[in-house]
Parts: structure tokens; sequence; C-alpha cells
């Protein structure tokens, strides 16, 4: 028997009502605040990704699915291991930075990333996000993380902790990246395979390390005095105060952890990330940031811009499942035509109905239409003669015979 690859999962049954509640709470808060759906390709050119995300990432070294096509590496391309890389590559391809800003996006689809599967994370797994350009104000920043505190109220969850960071423009976070380098190199011997590698190509993206050793290293009082300093100048501290001034005004609880980093090279200034305390050590439900830089990286004119992304699958963990509603009707009779067109009339009035397609007794088919209908109509040979309905009260047993619906 064939089944589903590892680190895939069917979503079916009730599970899928779970699903449309999530995506349509997502559709009507983003839309309330003027965020447009955008849906792009599920690949891309690799080249997008090493550019975007950054080869000094664990996603484009290890976990990326790259394939050539024709065997010929200028034809490589990548299923898409997030969207802010593909929603940028087509603000920059449909010129939408000649609309008036901001412009912003929301999107929902499906992600993909080779790593070893567990609770909440899979190789195919399904992210939200929003996107928004060319504001440079930091109300941007704090729209965003409304935006994610709004959608997760709106399906239910509210147990959730704010963290924040600042990392500074590129030219304040060189000063920060040299001092981390210089407190380090005693220690290079110690670091894990890929800290080895991230101290010569990001060193910043050390502090984004879960090995057991590299945390330790992170504890000593000399790196911890590096790590808690502020290496940012002042406007970009005073960008930062005011989106703290801002989550504030919003009440927003926050609290600022200055090891947040994120795993992805393109942000600058603010990083954050919305905690829950119900997922365990990987408890992190949705992250994002600024990344002004990112569309001038991959080809356009400079443009501000903040956004963020979360996991449908550890959401999905958090809240309360959505139970399947039961039909109004049910159609009971021999008579699969005459069944067939009372459902037909029914639901071109709004209404669900289903009827026994394989035109079991009479008995059968009321115990169905028990499990799965509010209504029972039972349509036998009289009443298709004379011209009426039987509707039975499946909760109460009671009848009565009508000649509408």
């Amino acid at each position: 028997m064939i089944k589903a690859q590892r680190g895939t999962k069917d979503i079916l049954g009730e599970d899928t009502l779970t699903w449309q509640k999530i995506q349509d709470s997502a559709r009507n808060i983003f839309q309330s605040a003027n965020y447009q759906e955008i849906r792009t390709p599920i690949f891309e050119a690799t080249e997008l990704f090493k550019r975007g995300v950054g080869d000094s990432t664990d996603i484009v070294n290890k976990e990326m699915y790259t394939f050539s096509i024709g065997g010929k590496s200028e034809n490589s391309i990548t299923l898409r291991p997030e969207n802010t890389a593909g929603v940028v590559r087509a603000y920059i391809e449909h010129n939408i930075s000649r609309q008036s800003p901001p412009q912003k996006f929301w999107y929902f689809g499906p992600m993909f990333r080779y790593e070893r599967p567990q609770a909440g994370r899979q190789r195919q797994f399904h992210q939200i996000g929003i996107e928004l350009f060319g504001v440079e104000n930091p109300a941007a920043d704090a729209e965003a993380i409304l935006m994610a505190q709004e959608f997760l109220k709106s399906v239910g969850v509210d147990n959730l902790e704010v963290e924040l960071n600042t990392l500074g423009c590129p030219k304040c976070r060189e000063e920060y990246r040299n001092s981390i380098r210089e407190v380090l190199k005693p220690y290079l011997d110690e670091l894990c395979d890929d800290c080895k590698i991230r101290y010569e190509k990001n060193p910043l993206r050390i502090l984004d390390c879960k090995d057991e050793n590299c945390q330790k290293i992170f504890e000593r009082d000399e790196i911890k005095k590096v790590i808690l300093n502020d290496y940012v100048c002042p406007e970009c501290a005073q960008h930062f105060e005011q989106v703290k001034k801002y989550l504030d005004a919003l009440n927003i609880k926050y609290s600022r952890n200055k090891m947040l980093v994120r795993g992805l090279d393109y942000y600058n200034r603010t990083v954050f990330e919305i905690k829950s305390n119900s997922l365990g050590s990987q408890n992190a439900v949705c992250g994002g940031g600024r990344y002004d830089g990112l569309v001038q990286m991959l080809g356009g004119t400079p443009t501000p811009a903040v956004g963020w992304a979360l996991g449908v699958e550890r959401l999905f963990e958090l809240i309360e499942k959505t139970p399947a509603q039961k039909l109004d009707y049910f159609v009971v009779s021999k008579y699969p035509g005459h069944a067939l067109k009372l459902c037909k009339d029914l639901r071109e009035k709004g209404k669900t109905c289903d009827f026994d397609m394989q035109n079991r007794k009479f008995a059968k088919q009321l115990e169905k239409a028990a499990k799965v209908a509010n209504f029972a109509v039972i349509l036998g040979e009289e009443e298709i003669e004379k011209g009426f309905y039987t509707v039975k009260n499946l909760s109460t047993g009671t009848q009565e015979q009508k000649t509408s619906i």
C-alpha cells in the first residue's frame, strides 16, 4: 500500500472544518484592515531563496527541496520554504511599488522544508502571513504585531507572549557583528559545525543556535555582556522606542529578548516572535519583523517593509476544534430521482441536504438521517402521488405533513 510521505499529512474529516475556520478568520481579519490576498507559485527559481532568505541559513543550506530541470543547474527550481521572498518577487515583477503606499498583502498556503517531523512541524506545512510595503514609520511594525494578535484572538488563542528585539540597521549592526566575532573567537573550536560557518558568514545567526553546548557558551559572562549590550544607532533606538510606545497604546504586552535574531538573514530593526506555553520547547507560533533591504536586494527600488508568518499546523494544536454541523434535511425515499430533485430544490433555497444514493431500506435510511441531519423528509409513494412531504424532527421524533419546505 502506498502511504503519504513522511512529514506530510492528509487533512480530512472534521479537521477540515477547523482549517476552514482558520482560513476564513484570516480573510476576515486581514481584509478588515485593507490587506489584499496574494497567491504566488509553489516553486520559484532557487536563486530567489539563496539571495532572499540568505545562504548562511539552515533553510538554504539544509532544508530546501531543490530540482534541476533537464539536468541544467541554471534551471534550478525550489519548492518554496517560506513566502516572503516570493511575495517580494511578485511585488517587483508587477511594479506594485508604483501604487500609493502602503501596499498590504496576506497569504495562506503550503511551504516545504526537509526537517525532522515532530508535533506541529511537517515537511509540507502551511503558513498564514502578511507583508506590508512602503512604510518606514514604526506604526507599520506595531500594526503587523496587532494583526497577528487580532487574528490569533479571532480563532480563540489568547494565552500568548510577545517577544521583541531590534537588530538595528546594516550600519550599526556591523559593530555588533564584529563584537560577537571578537568575543567568540577564543571559543571558536567549541562551537558546533554550523556555528563555525555562521561565525564567518553571519555571526548574529549564532545566537539562534539550539545546540546545548553553544547555549552554554553564550552564558559566559563576557559573552553575555556583549549580547546584552545595545549596538544600535540613535535612529534605530528611536524607532524601537516608538514601536514599544505604539504597542503600549494598544495594550499589547511584550518583553525584550536580546537573543532574538530570527532564522532568516533579511531582517533589520524590529524582530518579534509570539509564543505559547502550550507547545513545549519549540513554542513560537508566529514570527516576523522588518526587512527594509530585501526589495532592493532582489532587484527592486529601496522599499521599507515588515511582515510575519504563522505555522497553521502549530496553531491547529492550540485551538478548539470545530465540530461537524448537521445537515438541515436528509431525504428518505425509495425513489432516487425524486429525492435528487428535492435536494436540488432545497439547496437552491440555501438549505443543506443529502439523500441515500444506494436506495437502501427505509429503516437504514432513517438511521443515517438521524446521524447526519436535523430533519428527515420522507418521500414515499403516497407523498409523491398526492404532492406533499412528511417532515420528521429527528430530535423530538415528531413529524408533520407539508406541501412545501
